[in-house]
């Protein structure tokens, strides 16, 4: 992976915003409903055009395709993986249930989008499908690189094994243990020929922090913990004889705007973290919950092999970051590290984490990449010189 050598370098966290066109489409895709493929396949390649040359515009510097392919980081695996069927009746996270506020985001709840809750489940063996979706991916995306030239390196996102054992239930294997085995060897080809296709590998891994208030809320931190260990373990099988260095992991506690006070403290899971067999760690540090825990990484600090991507921009509030405050959490961060080189300035989550949910106004995404830009522009002045 690029390290900032002369300046800090900029990426985000994967998903970008879908045209409307998009969400009707996928929304209906999502719902069983018949969708014309042709012209589903023709506005992810209109879309992911355009969502790279915005990219270019407002300066990020490892860009990818915006998922612009995809119904969500999740459910998308529905359609390159046999073995899945139904609906699953995801547990609700556990500090919507401060009073009051389930009853003010119903608005969010009830407009058209993908949901994330009900995604299909495990009703037979997981296997891997075909590989048709993640290369027509790969070809639109490369044709819009085509057409815009001047990144230093490029990403492509991939729901790991525990995700998508978190999300998409198991109503089939004897166990969650062979479950996810069986998940992380069907989504091995997919990380192969993502890495293959040239792009750095992006796994997003929600479960390894947000799964604490969610399916591990009433049982114990060392469970959590083993928990955690066991679907790291399956990240490192689905990944074995890839190069780490082309490998980057995405934690957080959950893309929402919501209380967040049930979060697990990072202290408590970042070591576990340190097992995977990856090159770079992107986390959250822009968020009111967890913007103080770049301490850690003097405190417990990253494998010296290791770039940290900082999230430096919170995409859970139409709020457009200062570049000051920007650049300030990146230069805590670069310190924390103790060297600006092995550190790249990007988002807590993504823009887009379903078709039709997000909490950022899709004008209010770009002007937050530019102050990313601009906020990185001035740190990298005062870690490089």
């Amino acid at each position: 992976m690029q390290r900032s050598e002369s300046r800090i370098l900029t990426t985000h966290a994967g998903s970008l915003p879908r045209t409307p066109k998009l969400v009707d489409l996928f929304v209906a895709l999502s719902k069983r409903e018949p969708v014309d493929a042709a012209e589903l396949a023709a506005e992810v390649r209109t879309a992911t055009l355009d969502v790279v040359r915005k990219q270019r515009e407002v300066g990020i510097d490892v860009p990818s395709d915006g998922e612009q392919a995809r119904e969500s980081f999740l459910s998308y695996v529905q359609h390159r993986l046999t073995g899945y069927g139904g609906q699953s009746q995801r547990a609700m996270v556990r500090d919507a249930m401060v009073p009051g506020f389930i009853e003010l985001k119903m608005p969010d709840f009830n407009r058209k989008s993908v949901s994330l809750m009900t995604a299909p489940k495990a009703i037979a063996e997981v296997t891997h499908g075909t590989i048709d979706p993640m290369r027509e991916e790969c070809n639109a995306f490369d044709a819009a690189l085509g057409e815009t030239d001047g990144f230093a390196e490029t990403f492509m996102t991939a729901a790991s094994p525990g995700i998508v054992c978190a999300g998409m239930l198991n109503e089939f294997y004897p166990s969650d243990d062979d479950y996810v085995t069986a998940v992380a060897d069907a989504l091995r080809p997919e990380y192969q020929g993502i890495v293959s296709r040239g792009y750095v590998l992006q796994l997003d891994c929600p479960d390894l922090a947000m799964e604490r208030h969610i399916s591990y809320a009433d049982r114990s931190l060392a469970d959590f913990q083993a928990y955690v260990h066991r679907n790291v373990a399956a990240i490192n099988r689905a990944i074995d004889g890839l190069p780490a260095d082309r490998i980057r992991l995405h934690v957080c506690w959950g893309n929402y705007e919501g209380p967040h006070h049930l979060d697990v403290p990072l202290e408590d899971v970042l070591p576990l973290y340190y097992e995977a067999n990856v090159g770079a760690l992107l986390l959250p540090f822009a968020n009111p919950r967890h913007q103080h825990e770049w301490r850690l990484l003097r405190k417990m600090p990253p494998p010296p092999d290791w770039l940290i991507i900082a999230g430096v921009i919170d995409t859970t509030t139409n709020y457009i970051e200062h570049p000051q405050v920007v650049a300030d959490r990146i230069i805590n961060v670069a310190e924390a590290v103790g060297d600006p080189h092995r550190v790249l300035a990007g988002t807590d989550c993504g823009f887009g984490t379903a078709a039709g949910f997000g909490e950022i106004a899709s004008g209010v995404v770009w002007e937050k990449l530019k102050s990313l830009r601009a906020g990185a522009d001035i740190a990298g002045r005062t870690l490089f010189g």
